[in-house]
């Protein structure tokens, strides 16, 4: 089972370029952040003609989360536990049936919470401490669980190629972290780094100042696996080919494949 997690940065502007890669890469599943679209005006035929069933979790010009899954979805449920009063659309989860195992699917566009200090830094730091909440319930079912999308932190200087200059931002600041590394400790394996180690690998280039010219990228691009996900993985990679070409996402896309 491929699984990927792509970050598209508006789903009007990037329809093409996503089409093109689904096409090359075929992963079964895609999870998609900041497709930046109400539900009803995301452009589901596309997809569906290849084969993916498609739900999404949207909102008018800002942040929106998808999947698209050519095996059967279950189950799907919208919005992140734990504050009704949220109303930013940056959570969707669903069962997803594979020949060998089911998967439960969490897609997420966890908030940049810039500038901090201030009330988007608290937000972020809040919207974690639900998503810990969640990632615990989640590991007590004992089942194979991806939580996968653009976590907007950097884990470690390695994951930035100029790690000084993301020191005070929200993505690197030591809360940030912290909070991460608490999601991570509670049992749950980070996709990338059991496969993949050193520096120099990232999964989002600014568009602004040559950064994909100069490599000067971070990685804030994550797959997370439970213990019984971690146990199926068999590979996991960046298609950092696809951030040069025409009308690119900032961001590319990471996936994994599991023995499910």
């Amino acid at each position: 089972m491929k699984i990927a997690t792509f970050n598209i940065n508006g789903i009007k502007a990037r329809h093409v370029a996503l089409c093109d890669w689904l096409d090359e890469s075929q992963p079964d599943v895609a999870l998609l952040q900041e497709i930046k679209s109400v539900d009803e005006n995301f452009p589901r035929e596309l997809f569906e003609e290849r084969g993916y069933n498609v739900q999404t979790h949207g909102q008018k010009s800002f942040n929106g989360v998808a999947i698209l899954s050519k095996l059967p979805l279950e189950d799907v449920t919208r919005g992140l536990p734990g504050d009704d009063a949220d109303e930013q659309a940056r959570w969707i989860e669903a069962t997803v049936v594979g020949k060998a195992s089911a998967v439960r699917l969490c897609g997420l566009y966890l908030p940049n919470g810039n500038p901090c200090p201030g009330p988007k830094y608290d937000y972020k730091l809040a919207w974690m401490a639900r998503m810990e909440a969640r990632a615990r319930a989640l590991l007590e079912e004992e089942i194979p669980v991806v939580m996968a999308g653009d976590y907007n932190i950097i884990p470690q200087d390695e994951d930035a190629a100029r790690p000084e200059a993301w020191r005070e931002d929200a993505l690197a600041r030591p809360e940030s972290r912290a909070a991460y590394r608490r999601i991570l400790n509670l049992g749950f394996t980070e996709a990338f780094r059991a496969r993949v180690q050193g520096p120099e690998h990232y999964s989002f280039w600014d568009y602004q100042a040559g950064a994909w010219q100069r490599n000067d990228g971070i990685r804030i691009d994550h797959l997370l696996l439970s213990p019984q996900a971690a146990d199926l993985l068999a590979d996991c990679r960046i298609d950092k080919e696809t951030r040069g070409r025409d009308k690119p996402s900032d961001h590319v896309p990471v996936w994994i494949e599991l023995a499910a």
